[in-house]
């Protein structure tokens, strides 16, 4: 058995990022923008990987600061009083050389789900100076609702302001410690 290694998230080559449907025609992209992770993998096997990610609530961004703030707000994440969404891993089931399920329970707003996501795996490089790095994309599904984000408005027209689907999208970095 090989010995354990720990991977820290990038945060500077790394982002987490979600959409939603607005009036039920156009997707609005919103991100994370203080978040922390750390992975521990038997050598590079990633199919090993217990993963332990956090987001900081209040650090949500969509470019529209009312927005935001709606966002932060007991309607949605409540940041003032649950200040992380975090996700730990359950599994990992290796598909391919390059493709993965992985599986992990999310938590937002003390509310824990199990979660399915998609992972394909970039590959391993090292950078200039040296260091190991291994690049991978996330992506998935969840239904908000789940997590007690009910917040809406009816359209006249009929439909919702906002979507119950989100769609998870991540490119992470993680650099070998």
């Amino acid at each position: 058995m090989e010995t354990n290694t720990k991977w820290a998230i990038d945060p500077s080559h790394s982002e987490i990022t979600f959409k939603v449907k607005h009036l039920m025609i156009t997707n609005i992209k919103g991100e994370f923008k203080e978040f922390s992770a750390t992975v521990l993998t038997e050598g590079n096997d990633f199919s090993t990987a217990e993963i332990d990610f956090t987001a900081n609530a209040a650090s949500v961004y969509t470019g529209s600061e009312d927005r935001d703030t709606h966002l932060k707000s007991p309607d949605f994440f409540d940041a003032e009083q649950f200040a992380q969404l975090k996700f730990v891993s359950a599994k990992v089931e290796k598909e391919s050389d390059s493709d993965f399920k992985l599986y992990g329970d999310l938590t937002i707003k003390d509310v824990t789900n199990k979660v399915k996501l998609d992972v394909e795996f970039g590959g391993l490089m090292k950078d200039p100076w040296g260091v190991e790095k291994a690049g991978f994309t996330v992506s998935g599904k969840i239904n908000r609702k789940d997590w007690g984000l009910n917040w809406n408005a009816a359209l006249e027209a009929g439909g919702v302001l906002v979507s119950d689907e989100v769609k998870i999208s991540c490119d992470i970095q993680l650099i070998r410690s």
